[in-house]
């Protein structure tokens, strides 16, 4: 005869555990799964509600933590509230139905994932997950018009300008642009202040003034989803005209008044001399004329 295979069973006792734990499991990784952004500028204030409603007789029993990434923000355990330092005089507390802290003037290094959890106790002592909220913050401060300066010519033919702009968060990078077309920058920088955490960025663009008569160039800083541009234009100048182009007027107009007064002055001399003569040679013709009268012999 052959041997008989005895498979064991699980019981129906293991089966009802393995069915709590998927189910628990499941809620806790949809509970933890949902993580709402949020973008504020700096120094706005963001309210962080747990989103969950508590009786007052729970209040005393419970436990509520304001987290984030891992370092605590606000604790509530036991009916006390306790603040840690780095949020101290900057947070309101709300301990009411739904519990919510404000976190007031939002910094840069405010940035980062915001938990609430609450906890209920169990009867042994123990306490077990019964809420969590995510928030994931996201802090900006909006960079000024970038300004563009002529910085001279390193040659005869290169001209340099730059771009800079400063007192912005996130991280921001930059690009010089012409017609839509990415151009090599050079000595691009970008520092943050050590105490506000906010950049600054700088950059410069060489161009040659000897290829085209006219440039229009753009430098867009770009940080998180926000940009910020200004658009620079340059104009090969003209040559300058000669001197002497512009002067010949001035000259010419004395000189011709000088000739036209020469010319007047000859002919009023002229005239002026000429009368005298002229009635010299009338009273010569009357005299002879007289003579003549009285030379005739009488018949």
């Amino acid at each position: 005869m052959g041997q008989m295979k005895w498979r064991i069973l699980p019981s129906r006792c293991s089966y009802l555990k393995l069915f709590q734990f998927l189910v628990l499991a499941g809620l806790f990784h949809c509970a933890s799964g949902i993580i709402t952004q949020v973008t504020k500028p700096v120094n706005d204030n963001m309210k962080l509600s747990c989103g969950y409603n508590i009786s007052t007789d729970e209040l005393i029993r419970v436990r509520i933590y304001w987290q984030k990434n891992s370092d605590m923000v606000v604790t509530f355990i036991s009916g006390k509230e306790k603040t840690w330092p780095a949020y101290e005089n900057r947070t309101n507390v709300s301990i009411t139905s739904d519990p919510f802290i404000v976190i007031l003037g939002l910094r840069p290094s405010d940035e980062g994932l915001y938990s609430c959890i609450i906890q209920k106790p169990e009867k042994k002592g123990t306490y077990k997950l019964a809420h969590l909220t995510k928030v994931m913050l996201s802090v900006t401060a909006d960079f000024p018009v970038p300004s563009i300066n002529d910085f001279g010519n390193p040659t005869a033919n290169i001209k340099r300008i730059t771009c800079s702009t400063s007192g912005g968060f996130p991280k921001p990078h930059l690009s010089w642009l012409e017609k839509g077309k990415k151009l090599n920058a050079i000595n691009t920088t970008v520092s943050q202040d050590l105490q506000t955490k906010l950049y600054s960025i700088s950059s410069e663009l060489d161009f040659n003034v000897t290829n085209n008569y006219q440039y229009n160039f753009t430098c867009l800083v770009k940080y998180g989803n926000l940009t910020v541009s200004k658009i620079f234009n340059w104009e090969k100048p003209q040559p300058a005209p000669s001197p002497f182009n512009q002067s010949w007027p001035w000259i010419l107009i004395p000189v011709v008044g000088i000739f036209v007064i020469f010319v007047i002055a000859v002919f009023c001399y002229c005239h002026l001399c000429n009368r005298p003569a002229a009635r010299c040679r009338e009273r010569r013709r009357n005299r002879e004329s007289m003579e003549m009268k009285t030379s005739s012999p009488v018949i």
